[in-house]
């Protein structure tokens, strides 16, 4: 601290910078010991007691920093989103052809669901606990709302809301971690892809082409 003009005290700049970047090393610590503590399976002792045991920290300093543990998971999430690539999601809405969206869509699933151990960690714990399996349906639900956009400029103004969300919903759950893991079973990664861009298209295509046959029943029938 220093005097002011006026005889107050002002805080020095570099003071205020090193709290700040104490601050994000101790986020950075915390979130790194969270994932790894996922990884290894730590399910159901998971809690801010627990990873703060593990980062070298007190737990008022983890609360601090995110809340609740709720708020741990979501910076998690957020964390393995970053670095299993989910940004470029962007890049498939913006494709000319909403079917080579949906490919996309579909390849950075593929390359993020085997990204990182602690995605599937967090899933098998939906079934185990309450608030993983709340915050990761959340999370899921994201990816509809991007194949909402994709689907919607594949089948125009045709199809009714229905077959557009049988649409949807189809390729929601072919591009989802629990299908991805299944055709894995003795497959290669490239080989999974490809069958999960197949179904995807089928399914969006056969909506298509019902519409189209529905449309010309009732041009015959007029």
């Amino acid at each position: 601290m220093k005097n002011s003009a006026e005889g107050g005290t002002t805080t020095r700049p570099y003071a205020s910078a090193i709290r700040t970047a104490a601050a994000a090393e101790n986020r950075r610590r915390v979130v790194e010991s969270a994932t790894r503590l996922l990884r290894d399976g730590v399910i159901g002792t998971f809690s801010l007691d627990a990873v703060a045991k593990d980062a070298g920290l007190t737990r008022l300093t983890v609360y601090n920093q995110f809340g609740s543990r709720r708020g741990l998971l979501e910076a998690v999430f957020d964390e393995l989103a970053r670095t299993g690539g989910l940004h470029r999601l962007a890049e498939a809405t913006k494709l000319p052809d909403p079917l080579e969206g949906i490919d996309r869509v579909v390849e950075i699933f593929c390359e993020f669901w085997s990204s990182d151990l602690a995605v599937g960690r967090l899933h098998d714990a939906m079934a185990l606990d309450s608030e993983f399996g709340e915050a990761l349906t959340l999370r899921n639900e994201r990816r509809r709302e991007i194949l909402n956009v994709l689907v919607a400029r594949v089948l125009g103004k045709g199809p009714n809301q229905r077959e557009r969300r049988d649409a949807v919903d189809l390729i929601h759950a072919f591009t989802g971690f629990f299908m991805h893991r299944m055709l894995s079973r003795g497959r290669r990664p490239g080989a999974v892809c490809a069958l999960i861009k197949t179904a995807c298209r089928t399914a969006v295509m056969s909506n298509s082409d019902s519409r189209i046959d529905a449309d010309r029943r009732a041009r015959v029938q007029r």
